[in-house]
C-alpha cells in the first residue's frame, strides 16, 4: 500500500493543539513557476528551523508544505523539550567510538537552546516552561538513569539530578514509580503554537511559505533542482528535504532509510488548578524509562496531556482512548473515569540505528530525517546544521553524513513486523525488571 505523504484535505487533526492554536493562517498555494535561492520541503520544525537560519543569513528562501504549517509531527507531538538523540550517548559511544560520543555529547543540548533563542527573539507565545523528569518503574531503570547521569557529566553536561521514590513523589504524585531523574535543561511547550510562531518569524524575515501544495516529484537533472507540486513548481539553487515521516514515496532514494511509526495522545477535560497541582506539583513534563514509554504533562489550561504507545508502519489504532486510558489510570488512579476531550495519532520517522540522518542527493539536494522520537530538539539542531552547511561550513553536517546507516531488515514489506518482534523483547525486559 502506498504511504500517503499528506492529508487528503490538508486540515489539522482533531487534536487539543489544533483546537487551542493561537493563530490562523490563510494558505497560499504554489501556482506556476517560482524562482528562489533555497527551497525547503516541509513546514515542520526541521523545515522552519532550516528556513529561519538561512533567512537570517540573507538567503531568499521558500518553504513548500503539502498540508498546513505544523500539520505533521511538529504539531501533534508531546510538546516535550527532551535533550539527546534517538540513540543514547552510551549506544553512540559503543557503536561509533569515543570521538563520536564526544562530538555528539557536545551538541545534544543545542536543540533546546535553539528553541529558547527563537521563542525569546521572535516573541513566540507557546507556553514554554522549564524542566523534564525521567520516571523509573524498576531498579533496573534507576541504574540506567544513574549511568546516563554519569555519562552526560563526562561530556560536560551536569543538569541531571537523581530522585529517589520520595523525592520524585514530591514532583509527580504517582505511586507507580520507584524514582527518577530531573533534567533542569529540558522543558515543554505547545508544539503547534511553536511551529506557527516560527512560521510567522520566518515570514517576518522575508521568507515565503506555500501551503496546501503537495510535492509530487523532485527533479535533480539540471544545475537547479525543481520541486514539482500539484499546481506548479519551484526552481532553486538548493533544495532541502524536511518531510520526515510524511515524505512518503516522493523521493525514492529515501524510502528505505526510515520507517513511519505512529504514537498516540489524549487530553482530558480541564482539571482545575488544585487538581492539576496535586498531580504534577512541579509542572514539568514527564516520560518514563521504558522502551515503549508513556509521556505526559499539564497544558496551560490545566488539562492532562498523556501520550504513549507505538504502531510500526504508521497506521492508527482503532480506538486511541481505549489504548491509552489504562496507562493514564495506572499512573494517576486519581483520574479514573476522567472525561477525554481530544484523542489523536501522528507519525514520527524511525531510523534503524535510532540515529538521525543528514545527507545529500546529488550536489544540490540536502535532507534530514529519522529523529526517532526525539524530534523536537533534534530537528531544531539539524535545521541549524543544514543552514551552516548550505552557507559554506559543512563541518558538523559532514560528521552526520558519514555515519553509517542501514535499511530495516525485511524490506519495506516486512520491516514493521520485524520491528514489532524486536519491541516485544524490550517490552518483556521492562515487564520483568531487567
Amino acid at each position: 500500500m502506498r504511504q500517503k505523504s499528506y492529508a487528503a484535505d490538508g486540515n489539522y487533526p482533531n487534536s487539543y493543539y489544533a483546537a487551542s492554536r493561537n493563530m490562523l493562517r490563510t494558505p497560499v498555494r504554489v501556482q506556476g513557476r517560482v524562482e528562489t535561492d533555497i527551497c525547503v520541503v516541509g513546514a515542520g520544525y526541521s523545515g522552519m528551523a532550516t528556513a529561519i537560519h538561512l533567512a537570517e543569513k540573507g538567503y531568499k528562501v521558500v518553504v513548500v508544505e503539502g498540508a498546513q504549517v505544523g500539520w505533521g509531527a511538529s504539531g501533534r507531538n508531546g510538546g516535550q523539550v527532551i535533550n539527546g538523540l534517538g540513540a543514547s550517548l552510551a549506544t553512540i559511544q559503543r557503536r561509533y567510538g569515543e570521538g563520536a560520543a564526544r562530538f555528539i555529547g557536545g551538541l545534544v543540548q543545542e536543540g533546546g537552546k535553539v528553541i529558547r533563542r527563537l521563542v525569546s527573539q521572535y516573541q513566540i507565545e507557546c507556553d514554554l516552561k522549564p524542566g523534564n523528569i525521567y520516571a523509573a518503574y524498576t531498579p533496573a531503570h534507576m541504574k540506567e538513569l544513574e549511568s546516563k547521569q554519569a555519562l552526560w557529566r563526562k561530556y560536560g553536561m551536569d543538569d541531571h539530578q537523581l530522585l529517589d521514590r520520595e523525592a520524585l513523589r514530591k514532583l509527580v504524585n504517582s505511586g507507580a514509580y520507584c524514582g527518577g531523574m530531573l533534567d533542569s535543561s529540558g522543558g515543554h511547550m505547545h508544539p503547534l503554537n511553536l511551529v506557527l510562531g516560527e512560521a510567522r518569524a520566518f515570514e517576518g524575515l522575508g521568507g515565503t511559505i506555500y501551503e496546501m501544495s503537495p510535492v509530487i516529484r523532485i527533479r535533480n537533472t539540471g544545475s537547479r533542482p525543481i520541486v514539482q507540486t500539484t499546481e506548479g513548481e519551484v526552481s532553486a539553487r538548493v533544495v532541502v528535504l524536511c518531510g520526515n515521516a510524511y515524505l512518503g514515496d516522493t523521493v525514492p532514494e529515501l524510502v528505505s532509510r526510515v520507517m513511519p511509526v505512529s504514537t498516540q495522545m489524549i487530553t482530558t477535560v480541564p482539571l482545575g488548578e488544585e487538581v492539576a497541582r496535586s498531580l504534577i506539583l512541579s509542572d514539568m513534563c514527564v516520560e518514563d524509562a521504558r522502551y515503549i514509554l508513556d509521556y505526559f504533562r499539564l497544558s496551560a489550561d490545566k488539562r492532562m496531556i498523556f501520550g504513549g504507545g507505538s504502531v510500526y508502519g504508521g497506521t492508527d489504532p482503532a480506538d486511541v482512548v481505549a489504548k491509552l486510558r489504562p496507562n493514564l489510570e495506572k499512573v494517576f488512579p486519581q483520574l479514573k473515569g476522567i472525561a477525554i476531550d481530544y484523542a489523536w495519532s501522528g507519525n514520527f520517522a524511525l531510523s534503524f540505528t535510532r540515529v538521525p540522518q543528514m545527507g545529500r542527493i546529488g550536489a544540490n539536494t540536502y535532507f534530514t530525517h529519522g529523529c526517532s522520537g526525539h524530534g523536537v530538539t533534534g530537528s531544531h539542531l539539524f535545521g541549524r546544521i543544514l543552514a551552516e552547511a548550505i552557507d559554506g561550513d559543512a563541518t558538523r553536517f559532514d560528521f552526520f553524513e558519514k555515519l553509517p546507516w542501514y535499511p530495516f531488515p525485511g524490506g519495506r514489506m516486512f520491516r514493521a513486523q520485524y520491528s514489532t518482534l524486536g519491541s516485544w523483547w524490550y517490552m518483556f525486559r521492562d515487564a520483568v525488571g531487567w
